[in-house]
């Protein structure tokens, strides 16, 4: 039996709870073979995000040549991509190597603190060119309501209202 293959492309969480480190620990809990493009780091730990690096649009593309082109995906997941440079980044390389069953966790705003963590002018790259490639999309209420333009409150008609769109 073979081992799965996932890519997680997302940030570095400085206080391992999130990001990189938390898709690594969860793909390993799963028997997967875990695999990283990071994307920005993070100096953040339970309380709160103190700054945010992204890492250059070239080096996140080598990170995905690398990978893909030598071991390959069974799945990917992203998380935090904070930029539209990055989303389209990211979404071309998932094109250019066919990867298929593609998670999209749309990370905008950290829970501890309130940073934000996905650009607002980011919002609409997300949409428009990522979302489209995307097998499932795990948004909190507050990211579907960005995403879907309906707001929700707290029934479960306005969930599946702003699933839909």
């Amino acid at each position: 039996m073979s081992v799965p293959r996932c890519l997680t492309v997302a940030g570095s969480d400085s206080g391992g709870g999130a990001g990189i480190q938390a898709d690594l620990k969860t793909f390993t809990a799963f028997r997967a073979f875990g695999m990283s493009v990071i994307v920005a780091l993070t100096a953040q730990n339970s309380c709160r995000v103190v700054s945010i690096h992204p890492v250059p649009v070239k080096f996140i593309e080598d990170q995905m040549d690398a990978v893909l082109t030598d071991i390959g995906t069974d799945a990917a997941k992203t998380g935090m991509l904070f930029s539209s440079e990055i989303i389209w980044s990211v979404a071309g390389k998932f094109r250019e190597y066919g990867v298929r069953n593609i998670v999209v966790d749309p990370v905008m705003v950290s829970k501890s603190g309130g940073a934000r963590l996905l650009q607002e002018s980011a919002v609409n790259s997300l949409k428009s060119n990522l979302l489209p490639q995307c097998t499932l999309v795990t948004p909190n209420v507050p990211e579907a309501e960005v995403i879907s333009g309906i707001r929700i409150n707290g029934g479960e008609e306005d969930m599946v209202r702003a699933g839909r769109r």
